[in-house]
C-alpha cells in the first residue's frame, strides 16, 4: 500500500521518550497513529507516517525504523532513503515494497529499548512492541483499536486473520506490566492501559459463556419436558390398571 499523503502537524509525548502522533489516513478513510522512542539522543520510528520535519528534527536523529506488521510499511522506505536508518521488520513478514535491513523474532530486544511480543490475529506476523521503562508501555499495530471515551475492542472478524488467535494474544498481552498502551488506529491510553485489556478479556469470556449457559438451558428444559412426559405416562398406566380392577 502506498504511503499516505496526509502529514501530522503535531505530536505529543505520551510518556517519558514515547512520542506519538496521528493523522486522517485517506487510505483507509481513518485514522492512523505512528509513534517514535527516544533513547540515547536518537529516535527509533514504529510503523511511521507521514510528519512535518521539523517536528521529527526535534526528536534527534533517527537511528532505526520499526515494521510492527505487514500493512504498516507507510512511510518506512521513504524515511530510511532519507535518513540511512536501518529498517527492522518480523522474521517471515511478506509482500513488503522493499527488503527490510533486518528481522526480529517474539522475545527479541530491538533499538529504543524495545521488545517483539508476538501477537498473531492480524494479518500476520504481527508484533506488539513492548517497552518496560517508566510506567511501561505497550504499542499494538493492529490488534485492537480504541476511540476516545469508548473501552478498548479488538479488530472486527472480518479485518483479522485468525479471530481465536487475536483473543488469546490479548490474553497474552495482559500479563505485561505497563499502564500505556498505544494503537496503530486509535487514541492511546496513558494511565490504566492494561486494566483496559482486563476488562476486554473479561467481556469476551462473559460473551463466551453466554452460548454454553443457553445450551445447558436447553437441555434442563428437555430434561424436564422428558420427566414431565415419564409421569404423565406412569400416571396413565395406573389409571388402566384402576379400571381393569374394576
Amino acid at each position: 500500500m502506498s504511503e499516505p499523503k496526509t502529514v501530522a502537524k503535531s505530536i505529543e509525548e505520551v510518556a517519558p521518550g514515547l512520542f506519538h502522533y496521528q493523522i486522517h489516513d485517506e487510505r483507509i478513510n481513518h485514522i492512523s497513529d505512528g509513534y517514535a522512542v527516544v533513547e540515547g539522543g536518537s529516535a527509533v520510528l514504529v510503523d511511521p507516517l507521514p510528519i512535518e520535519p521539523a517536528l521529527l528534527d526535534r526528536l534527534g536523529p533517527v537511528g532505526a525504523i520499526v515494521i510492527a506488521s505487514p500493512t504498516h510499511q507507510r512511510s518506512a522506505w521513504r524515511y530510511r532513503r532519507e535518513t540511512g536508518a536501518r529498517v527492522h521488520a518480523p522474521e517471515g513478514i511478506a509482500g513488503l515494497d522493499e527488503a527490510p535491513d533486518t528481522f526480529f523474532r517474539d522475545g527479541d530486544r530491538l533499538p529504543g529499548g524495545l521488545r517483539a511480543v508476538l501477537a498473531p490475529g492480524p494479518k500476520g506476523p504481527h508484533c506488539a512492541l513492548y517497552l518496560d521503562r517508566g510506567p511501561g508501555a505497550l504499542l499494538c499495530a493492529d490488534l485492537f483499536t480504541h476511540d476516545p471515551g469508548e473501552p478498548v475492542v479488538l479488530l472486527p472478524d472480518k479485518y483479522l486473520e485468525d479471530p481465536a488467535a487475536a483473543r488469546q494474544s490479548a490474553r497474552r498481552l495482559g500479563t505485561l506490566r505497563f499502564e500505556v498502551l498505544c494503537f496503530g488506529h486509535g487514541a492511546p491510553i496513558t494511565r490504566g492501559g492494561r486494566k483496559a485489556i482486563g476488562d476486554l478479556v473479561a467481556r469476551q469470556g462473559k460473551a463466551g459463556h453466554r452460548p454454553r449457559k443457553a445450551a445447558k438451558k436447553k437441555v434442563a428444559a428437555r430434561a424436564t419436558r422428558r420427566g414431565s412426559a415419564r409421569t404423565r405416562t406412569g400416571a396413565a398406566r395406573k389409571r388402566r390398571k384402576a379400571a381393569k380392577k374394576r
